[in-house]
């Protein structure tokens, strides 16, 4: 009897170890396993739930099942006439094939590693063999635009007219043959053979962010700045034009009403003439001795001060003042 109970406490202990030690496994949502028996692959589940696998000789590597994201470093690279741009990349990648995924990388770590090197090179060969315009562009939508200049100010819808043909700097862009989504989809096509030996299929490869180099951009801001002193240039000249057509019109308009002060102040001239004659002529008739004498001492005010030295007073003109001699 107390062997028998001590037989069933061994296989009782022996049963709460094996229990322990894990027999049973969960696999969840999202996840894969390889199960593997000394080193050797025996099995792989793709479906989640709970599953078995002998303690002490199986052991399981989970893997994601769903999307992986790759996120490369921005590199510096020349395109084919040689002008540098920073390519910032990224791509979704997933395990497909767990065993092959085992035997080569092991790890997602050491998956991304290899990663790192296949597509930094494809990226890199893809982007020097085009030109700048196929990697920033995606369609010559551009082409089919027209930036028209906003005309303000002026006086009449031929000025504006003018203004605006001025200011026109429209440029026809090359035309691309590619674009940035087919050079995408040509590094897609370039990298799934080389990742695939790894048991990963690329599921796409996007171009996020292009940068021009400092010294493209500056080039670029350059064309930029000749564009506007273009603009400002139109504006400029057009500027001279109504400042040369308003002088003008201010310098006639001076003319014109001068003439007509001149002529307005000769009318009044004539009038003030007509009417000082006739008052003096009533003047004369009222009492023609003191009228002659007032027209004397007024000229004897004008002429006296600027006579030096008078040889004779028995002129005609001096008998106002010395009377006469008979």
């Amino acid at each position: 009897m107390k062997k028998t109970i001590t037989v069933l406490v061994i296989i009782a202990v022996l049963l709460i170890i094996l229990v322990i030690l894990g027999p049973f496994y969960i696999l969840n949502e999202g996840e894969q396993s390889v199960i593997t028996r000394f080193g050797k692959i025996i099995g792989v589940e793709t479906e989640s739930g709970l599953k078995f696998k002998m303690p002490f000789v199986d052991n399981v590597l989970k893997y994601p099942k769903k999307i992986l994201s790759w996120d490369g470093e921005a590199q510096r690279i020349p395109t084919k006439e040689n002008q540098f741009i920073f390519v910032d990349p990224t791509s979704r990648w997933t395990i497909a094939d767990p065993i092959k995924f085992y035997e080569t990388v092991k790890t997602v770590e050491n998956a991304e590693r290899r990663l790192d090197d296949v597509l930094d090179s494809t990226i890199r060969t893809v982007i020097s063999e085009n030109y700048l315009n196929e990697a920033v562009r995606t369609n010559n939508d551009i082409n089919k635009i027209k930036v028209t200049e906003t005309v303000t100010n002026v006086d009449n819808i031929e000025d504006a007219e003018t203004l605006r043909n001025l200011t026109d700097t429209q440029t026809q862009q090359e035309s691309i043959s590619k674009g940035r989504e087919n050079l995408s989809n040509t590094m897609l096509e370039k990298a799934r053979p080389f990742v695939a030996e790894y048991g990963i299929e690329l599921r796409d490869i996007v171009i996020r962010q292009i940068r021009y180099s400092d010294d493209l951009t500056q080039s670029v801001y350059q064309r930029m700045i000749k564009e506007r002193n273009q603009i400002a240039e139109a504006y400029r000249s057009y500027g001279r034009g109504q400042q040369s057509q308003w002088l003008g019109k201010t310098e006639n308009d001076k003319k014109t009403i001068l003439s007509e002060a001149y002529a307005t102040s000769e009318q009044i001239k004539g009038v003030a003439d007509a009417q000082a004659t006739a008052i003096y002529a009533e003047a004369y008739e009222a009492d023609p001795e003191f009228f002659e004498l007032y027209r004397t001492l007024e000229s004897y005010k004008k002429t006296l001060p600027g006579i030096d030295k008078i040889l004779s007073t028995d002129l005609d003109y001096f008998s106002m003042l010395y009377g006469t001699t008979k």
